[in-house]
């Protein structure tokens, strides 16, 4: 697992090339945990939502995943970013990344399958590609990556039934999915734009911006909801799962991952994240599985892998990409000064930390998460 590299004249011996350090789990065992985890995060959101507001739901998401972000940062004696431009940038990140997203995921699942709050965060690429048009003029379209658009959404128009009228999906629950998934690609942009080369831990970033991100909600949630006036077990332990797992340990489990075996490697993770809600989604919630989605959902998939592939440009390094979402859940970034390797170096800080739960898209693009999303939030959403 990465950590920030401490300020010492004698350098630690993990940081040192003849004496890596050697994770207790296989990087397969931790890959498997990390989709598993961000899939089953659409379930958790919508378990939470039987007792409790959706607001409150991502309040609760957030502030248990800030709670095990704080005590690692707690435990590895590093601290919270000090400037007053990094903090409001990252307000704008937790906004876009985090308390958005969290929330218009959790939305949505009142009146959609779960499974298909999990198809839509895997639209996220898709979304990352078109913005890139308009915001990164260095990130051209070619060929193979507008055919992955255009397939993508076309996985999309499958998944929701078009022939048949969009008949038995709730069209304003579906926007708000889609919408959340659009918002990771904005809030990716934003941060590649803003928080490059900050000097802090990738740690630090990412639990200043869940942070914030809880206190939008602690504002926001009692002005649109009524307070909580019971407590309901399941609910609750979901939404500590949600938090605790989804958005607090995951990250930190990507960027061990990242470091490990690189960050295209450890993006895959989120393409998972699909198959995993809509498995778990059709298995323990009884949702309706008709032939259409897990056919949409492939060619969704499809789609966005499309869309990050890349023709190298000469004297321009490979690598650098994180992943992010999620949908709901379900993160990544791009991680600075990354080598051609693609490995993220010890101890630097990926762009603006990554508090995203499995969304996946391209560095170039969006700053970040399945070559998108990176998480620290992340989602999955």
């Amino acid at each position: 697992m990465t950590t920030a590299t401490p300020r010492s004249s004698t350098p630690p011996a993990t940081s040192s090339p003849s004496s890596p350090h050697v994770p207790a789990l296989d990087w397969r065992v931790r890959f498997g945990a990390l989709a598993l985890v961000w899939g089953f995060s659409f379930l958790f959101m919508r378990l939470g939502t039987d007792g409790y507001a959706p607001l409150f739901v991502s309040f609760g998401r957030m502030l248990f995943g800030t709670a095990v972000l704080a005590l690692v940062l707690l435990l590895r004696r590093e601290r919270l970013p000090r400037t007053g431009r990094t903090w409001a940038h990252l307000t704008v990140a937790a906004f876009l990344l985090n308390a958005l997203p969290f929330s218009l995921f959790a939305y949505s699942e009142l009146t959609i399958p779960s499974s298909l709050a999990g198809i839509c965060n895997a639209t996220t690429p898709l979304w990352g590609m078109v913005l890139s048009l308009v915001a990164l003029s260095e990130d051209r379209p070619t060929r193979r990556r507008f055919a992955g658009l255009v397939l993508g959404f076309a996985g999309v128009l499958i998944v929701l039934g078009a022939w048949k009228g969009f008949s038995g999906q709730d069209p304003w629950g579906t926007a708000m999915a889609l919408t959340a998934s659009a918002s990771y690609a904005v809030g990716w942009i934003y941060v590649k734009r803003t928080l490059s080369g900050t000097g802090e831990s990738h740690l630090s970033l990412s639990t200043g911006q869940l942070l914030v991100g809880t206190l939008q909600l602690a504002v926001v949630a009692p002005l649109a909801a009524p307070l909580p006036s019971s407590f309901h077990l399941v609910p609750v332990l979901a939404i500590a799962a949600l938090g605790a797992l989804g958005t607090g340990l995951a990250m930190l489990v990507q960027y061990g991952l990242v470091a490990e075996v690189g960050p295209t490697t450890a993006a895959l993770s989120t393409y998972f994240i699909p198959v995993v809600a809509t498995a778990a989604g059709a298995a323990l919630l009884g949702e309706h599985l008709s032939w259409n989605t897990p056919v949409g959902a492939a060619v969704v998939l499809a789609g966005a892998a499309l869309t990050q592939t890349r023709t190298p440009r000469a004297g321009r390094p490979r690598g650098g990409l994180v992943r992010g979402g999620a949908g709901g859940s379900g993160a990544g970034a791009v991680t600075a000064g990354a080598t051609t390797a693609g490995r993220a170096p010890v101890g630097r800080a990926p762009v603006g930390g990554v508090a995203v739960d499995g969304v996946a898209v391209r560095c170039t693009s969006v700053g970040g998460s399945p070559d998108g999303g990176a998480p620290a939030g992340g989602s999955p959403a």
